[in-house]
């Protein structure tokens, strides 16, 4: 499960094993009992989340759109090795 980055107690991670064939690229962000999950192509975009405020959710959002790039490098570079 590689952790791409963390912030605020928040962790940001993809699972190594998701989906056979493997879903497009997206980001896991969990804090305690808090997860969410983001889309990142073909753009930013929520796919669930449990137990996160709306604020959370808004303010993890632009994180992730701040951080895209990012975790498309991240992402390609586990899955392309």
């Amino acid at each position: 499960m590689p952790v791409i980055f963390r912030w605020d107690g928040y962790r940001f991670f993809f699972f190594s094993n998701e989906g056979n064939p493997r879903e497009p690229c997206h980001i896991h962000i969990q804090k305690g009992e808090t997860i969410a999950k983001f889309w990142i192509t073909p753009e930013v975009k929520l796919a669930e989340a449990y137990k996160m405020t709306s604020s959370e959710l808004k303010k993890l959002l632009t994180l992730v759109e701040q951080n895209k790039i990012l975790i498309e490098e991240k992402w390609n570079e586990y899955f392309t090795d």
